[in-house]
């Protein structure tokens, strides 16, 4: 099994994704464990010294000027766990928590946290041995960090709260148990170094992002599908028209385009049928290297991110404590209201596009893709649906990062709202995705209508996706013959599980 190293400063999307996906194996640097040992050392220090600082000998919040006696440091730090897990709705995803589990330990490690390497070394059992805590989706507000769902990852370290192990959800404590791992105390500081981060907002918005990067590559191939089965003008995707307005998004779209139909008879050049297509083709590398754009800026934020201490007070190595605002979710919040935005666009841009596969007045094929149409309905409804996931995209899109409640007596009075963009993010992104999957499916089902029109070659990658798609989806004859569903869910898990676009990367290297 893959092992992934991490010292708090080198950990890559793709990491995360191999974590929180495929279950790769974590392991700390022996670099980062000395930090995190000098670290917690500081802290010790000013417990036993008796200074008053923020979070360690001092309530939290609002209640930052009520002191606490040595004595009581330990059970301050089990209350505010036992007090802050308050989360609501259906649990976060395996993956997602796992995500999350990755991106706390890689903070911790940092060495500015002033955590105990024993409590560090916990989670990363937790996360190796598969205890996967049950973490309502909803309750932060994305500053102050992600208290409440990481206050419910903290329970089960302490024989609280709910787990699942081996895909069953039971106590925490027993999760630990069977996994035979043993719960602890915490001590100072160290309740608060688990919860106050961005640590959840970044982990679903990690994984959206991976899943954005590849939706991008489809949404080219089933632009370039949608063109040959059109015939439509190659010509628009001439580098020499988009290196005189030179968006890096643009120049990979239409490089993209033009290696996936190398080759082919299908596309035309302009006067040939007609002189220009409609925007939703012609346009192919202006909409979709936006996109491109945004999700690159997101992305770059997101590797930031990841590497990132995010908790409050920092514990600098020279020994001072700092209490500041790295735990506010502002700088991604942005960002990810910018991915649901550019992954709205995706379905938005895609669902015009099979719409012109559908409509006979639009094309030269069949009402719905279908023969004897009145009889059979074919893809009438997949066009419906499209707008349907294209509209509420419209709605989720809407950006979170404007609004603002006030909370904690007016001590927290301006909030990001960040884990509500990286959730709906994530939620415009499984719309788009099967948005264009759908595309997808009705373009190869208008060039198997081509086909039959004559000879008809489709270039090098798009001939490749035709293969792959077509040894899992049926052509679809009659109404009779087939459930449309079953294979829209087929359509789609092409896409989720990579066969599609891996078969058409193993002929055409697609850029993002």
């Amino acid at each position: 099994m893959k092992k992934i190293i991490i010292n708090g400063e080198n950990l890559t999307i793709e990491e995360v994704v191999e974590v929180a996906r495929f279950h790769a194996l974590v392991e700390i640097e022996a670099e980062a464990i000395e930090r995190v040992k000098k670290s917690r050392a500081i802290v010790e220090e000013i417990v036993e010294q008796e200074r008053v600082v923020y979070g360690i000998t001092t309530g939290f919040g609002s209640l930052s000027e009520v002191s606490i006696s040595k004595e009581d440091t330990t059970q301050l730090q089990e209350n505010l766990i036992r007090t802050h897990s308050s989360g609501f709705g259906n649990p976060l995803s395996e993956e997602e928590v796992r995500a999350v589990m990755l991106i706390r330990i890689n903070s911790l490690v940092k060495g500015q946290s002033g955590i105990r390497l024993e409590t560090v070394e916990t989670i990363l059992d937790m996360l190796n041995k598969g205890v996967i805590p049950h973490i309502p989706e909803k309750g932060s507000v994305g500053a102050s960090g992600d208290l409440a769902p990481l206050a419910h990852m903290v329970l089960p370290m302490l024989g609280l709260g709910r787990a699942y192990y081996e895909g069953e959800l039971m106590s925490g404590k027993e999760a630990m148990e069977k996994a035979g791992i043993a719960t602890i105390k915490l001590a100072a500081k160290e309740g608060l170094a688990l919860i106050n981060g961005t640590t959840v907002l970044t982990g679903i918005g990690a994984l959206a992002t991976y899943d954005a990067m590849n939706l991008l590559k489809l949404s080219d191939l089933a632009g370039a599908l949608s063109l040959e089965a059109h015939r439509g003008i190659i010509d628009a995707f001439q580098e020499k028209l988009h290196i005189i307005r030179p968006h890096k998004g643009c120049l990979a779209t239409a490089k993209n385009i033009r290696a996936l139909t190398e080759g082919s008879t299908c596309v035309t050049h302009q006067g040939e049928i007609r002189v220009q297509d409609a925007y939703s083709l012609r346009c192919i590398p202006q909409v979709h290297g936006a996109n491109k754009d945004s999700i690159d800026y997101v992305a770059e934020k997101v590797a930031i991110e990841i590497n990132a201490a995010t908790d409050n007070p920092i514990v600098s190595p020279d020994g001072t404590v700092i209490s500041g605002g790295n735990f506010h979710g502002e700088p991604m919040a942005q960002p990810f209201d910018f991915l649901g935005i550019a992954a709205s666009e995706i379905g938005n841009i895609s669902e015009r596009r099979l719409e012109r596969l559908v409509n006979h007045q639009l094309s030269d094929f069949p009402s719905f893709l279908v023969k004897h149409p009145g009889l059979n309905s074919g893809f009438m409804i997949t066009q419906y649906a499209a707008a349907a996931l294209a509209s509420e995209n419209k709605v989720l899109a809407h950006p979170a990062s404007v609004d603002s409640i006030t909370s904690c007596e007016n001590q927290e009075d301006f909030v990001s709202m960040g884990t509500i963009a990286a959730r709906k993010a994530k939620d415009i992104i499984q719309n788009s995705r099967r948005i264009v999957a759908t595309e997808i499916m009705a373009a190869i089902q208008a060039i198997d209508f081509r086909k039959e029109m004559g000879d008809y070659k489709l270039g090098v990658g798009t001939q490749a996706a035709y293969d792959e798609f077509r040894s899992k989806v049926k052509l679809i004859e009659e109404d009779k013959e087939i459930e449309i569903y079953d294979e829209l869910e087929k359509a789609t898990e092409t896409l989720i599980d990579g066969s599609l676009l891996k078969a058409v990367e193993a002929k055409v290297q697609l850029e993002i």
